[in-house]
């Protein structure tokens, strides 16, 4: 924790100006008094060294693929991926056959619609009488700035330009200690237009004059990109099942009006660990840990999570009832002294069902990218540290083979040749007839 925040911008964006919320009238979600601007990266080697230092074993490199279960039902463990498979499915010569993990209980924190959470939620139906949880993507950079441009610690908040009013988003900006920034934007997926294309968006809100003067005459550093709940307590699902829990994003803990998930990712994981601590020195295994969805109601995370219940759910109303909502239940109601909104909002649509048909909706131009401030998708991904084998197998499959021509290009004009922030998915014509094409290779996860 090297760089304590030293202020605070809201800023409102017009196509060319700019309106800073003045500091009296700042909702208390946009306030970061007393905390750090952090590396992530930095914080997570940090945390795996202290993990080492007291004999966990850490296998970087592996990941899970499978849940394997007991013949009562519950969570036996995990097997991770067999290395060295060529792209034919055929073993390599650096073939190494998957390990099979057991444990007594089994912790998943994959992230945002984890591979193996979403299997685990829908075989144990864990969402069952739950909201429909919503989803967003953030596209981030990172950038070295000239020295008189850096202002460690300032944070900055954005909101409107250049999206318009039936999309649900907004930018971030932080100074880091040695002239670093990073930077990034968040667009929620239940947007309406196919045309949209989340990267460019992003690309597009850096060329305004109060993001630009932040990095003109810098360098990029690095890219990625990550897909976040914009979840709320209503829609957590049930943590605990037979063997196992969820934690993090892969439960869904993310405070979506903050824009800050790691301290909730941290305070699930404690608050797990302590149950299933007590679990195994009582003797139990492969059952449910009840202590921990317990243990979670009598936290500060509930209370903060459960204080921004509604921050989501206004906006999918309307970015105008969302803004003004969050100045009631933010500002206007801690100056009462309520510190807590007396109603509670419920979401019932899925992200996915409110894009509308590309006939129907306005075709967007995006500007070339310049090189400098502005950068197309595979310089980005080359600045992303994504390793991949040239021989592995992709990992992307498609369930159903004829819905991205004969659903999502004939409907709706193939969205995913736009939303995906690395160029995967790419429609082309071969022989006469549209397929699509799924670049793996580039995909930043």
């Amino acid at each position: 924790l090297n760089q304590p925040v030293t202020g605070d911008d809201l800023l409102v964006l017009s196509e060319t100006g700019a309106q800073r919320t003045p500091d009296w009238l700042m909702p208390r979600n946009f306030d970061n008094h007393g905390c750090y601007v952090i590396s992530l990266g930095a914080v997570t080697k940090w945390l795996g060294e202290q993990a080492e230092a007291l004999g966990v074993e850490i296998f970087p490199g592996f990941s899970a693929a499978e849940v394997l279960y007991n013949d009562d039902g519950s969570v036996k463990g995990v097997a991770t991926g067999n290395q060295g498979v060529g792209k034919d499915g055929e073993p390599m010569d650096s073939f190494q056959i998957g390990m099979e993990l057991h444990a007594k209980y089994t912790v998943f924190a994959e992230g945002a619609r984890g591979h193996l959470g979403k299997q685990l939620i829908a075989k144990f139906k864990l969402d069952e009488g739950k909201d429909a949880q919503t989803f967003a993507i953030g596209i981030k950079e990172l950038w070295e700035v000239p020295a008189d441009k850096a202002k460690p610690g300032l944070v900055v908040h954005t909101a409107g330009w250049p999206l318009n009013d039936d999309a649900f988003g907004g930018g971030f900006l932080y100074h880091l200690e040695g002239n670093k920034v990073t930077l990034g934007y968040v667009i929620g997926l239940d947007y309406q237009n196919p045309w949209m294309s989340p990267f460019e968006e992003m690309q597009r809100w850096k060329t305004h004059p109060s993001i630009k003067a932040h990095i003109e005459g810098g360098k990029r550093l690095g890219y990625g990109a990550r897909a976040l709940n914009n979840g709320t307590p209503q829609a957590l699902p049930k943590l605990v099942f037979p063997g196992g829990a969820l934690v993090g994003c892969n439960a869904g803990f993310l405070n979506a009006a903050r824009i800050k998930g790691s301290h909730a990712a941290i305070k699930s994981g404690m608050l797990c660990a302590e149950a299933a601590f007590e679990a195994v020195a009582a003797g139990r295994s492969s059952d449910e840990l009840a202590a921990f969805p317990e243990g979670f109601l009598k936290s500060w995370l509930y209370e903060e999570l459960w204080t921004y219940r509604n921050f989501k759910n206004w906006f999918k109303k309307s970015p105008l009832m969302g803004k003004l909502m969050t100045g009631v239940e933010h500002w206007f109601l801690p100056k009462l002294g309520v510190s807590n909104p007396p109603w509670t909002l419920h979401n019932t649509t899925r992200d996915h069902t409110k894009l509308k048909p590309a006939n129907e909706m306005p075709q967007i131009t995006y500007p070339k990218p310049d090189g400098v401030i502005t950068f197309d998708r595979l310089s980005s991904v080359f600045v992303s540290n994504t390793n991949h084998e040239e021989q592995q197998p992709a990992h992307l499959t498609l369930k159903d083979a004829s819905v991205p021509v004969q659903i999502n290009l004939a409907k709706y004009a193939g969205p995913e040749s736009r939303y995906c922030p690395a160029g995967v998915y790419e429609f082309v014509n071969k022989d006469g007839a549209d397929q699509l094409v799924i670049n793996a290779q580039n995909c930043v996860h």
